[in-house]
């Protein structure tokens, strides 16, 4: 391709959740098209130390001033502008990026692409209404409409975006996951995983309480991993330590600690009420670890292939489903687990989407460029 993209994101850390997992993908993607990946993200707690997984990408990080919500780094558009991109891909948003991405299309004239990450699904466009109000006169429409393109992970997310922006023209392309793992398909013991942020969609506090209604056999325990508002956080860690009944929060892992957890679950459980196409779920099914989740994880493959089972999202189905999980045998886990692994090194592998985001990339340069008169 050897064209310089840049991907711009509110976090380019931790902190950015699955978006931030989705941006490092992509980037390493880019490479193996044979472009050049640059990265442009707002400043935050953990954006030097979480640099290095964009290694050997040059990574931007732009101070912020005013409240951390908006994001307003006045650094972020000369920065853009400094790097002589040849295509801009903007990951997440309502907060400054979007106008900064914005700007940087007109002044340049060059491609630009978002991915909204789920962040336009109603159940995340109901809370906050009156901010996304203001986001969306203040700078969403104006950066939607600047837009060569759109991206859904999902036709369910296309859908979204037509309705909330007008545009019907979305490319549909799904996360890439990782690597199926060495060992994936082995046996494992007793143990049900959640792994990501602490937030109200994901819908733990009735994960907790569906655990507690199942009431399962001595031995199984349910870890919970992750990250999120103080205030989220210290409502799951009381409801945690209410009872003392297998299950534990854990907080924040990444990394090797992360993989072990995903290597040693028998099942990754995700309730939710919004996503956009979660990695946690592909992380999971990489590992070769059967998912329990609610149908708003946009991963109807899952469910096809028989690497998933649907959990619904209110405490009955929840407990109903981690029943029949912890009640099945050896040979129908590993069943599931070979599905999981199936799915992770086909419709989801690193070279299926690399060749997609590769033709999705050379389409919307040239059509830009035809559009200037200037495709050779």
């Amino acid at each position: 391709m050897g064209k310089r993209i840049g991907l711009l994101t509110a976090s380019a850390s931790r902190l950015g959740g699955g978006v931030f997992e989705a941006v490092v993908v992509q980037a390493e993607l880019i490479r193996q098209l044979g472009g050049e990946a640059r990265i442009f993200a707002l400043d935050d707690a953990h954006s030097d130390a979480d640099a290095t997984r964009f290694a050997p990408s040059v990574v931007t990080h732009c101070a912020i001033r005013g409240p951390k919500q908006v994001g307003y780094a006045p650094d972020l558009v000369p920065a853009l502008l400094a790097a002589e991109l040849d295509l801009l891909h903007l990951h997440g948003i309502w907060m400054y990026p979007s106008r900064a991405g914005a700007t940087w299309a007109r002044q340049t004239g060059r491609p630009y692409i978002i991915s909204p990450h789920g962040m336009l699904d109603p159940w995340i466009t109901a809370r906050g209404r009156w901010k996304k109000a203001l986001a969306r006169l203040g700078y969403e429409r104006a950066s939607w409409r600047a837009a060569a393109a759109l991206h859904g992970l999902t036709m369910r997310e296309a859908e979204d975006i037509a309705r909330e922006t007008g545009r019907c023209d979305s490319v549909v392309i799904a996360n890439a996951g990782p690597l199926v793992s060495a060992g994936a398909g082995e046996a494992r013991g007793t143990e049900v995983a959640y792994i990501g942020r602490i937030h109200a969609k994901k819908n733990l506090l009735a994960l907790v309480a569906a655990w507690r209604d199942a009431a399962l056999p001595d031995g199984w325990r349910l870890t919970i991993a992750g990250w999120g508002d103080e205030g989220e956080v210290a409502r799951l860690q009381a409801v945690v330590a209410e009872r003392d009944d297998g299950v534990s929060f854990v907080g924040p892992i990444y990394g090797a600690d992360k993989q072990t957890l995903l290597g040693r679950a028998r099942f990754v459980v995700l309730p939710s009420h919004s996503e956009g196409l979660p990695m946690a779920i592909l992380e999971s099914w990489a590992a070769g670890t059967p998912t329990l989740m609610s149908v708003e994880c946009n991963l109807p493959a899952g469910f096809a292939a028989g690497a998933a089972l649907d959990c619904g999202f209110d405490v009955g189905t929840i407990a109903t489903c981690l029943r029949q999980a912890v009640a099945m045998d050896d040979a129908a886990w590993g069943k599931m687990s070979a599905a999981a692994r199936g799915l992770a090194a086909g419709v989801f592998s690193a070279e299926n989407v690399t060749k997609l985001w590769g033709e999705a990339y050379v389409a919307a340069i040239k059509r830009v460029a035809m559009h200037r008169g200037d495709w050779a």
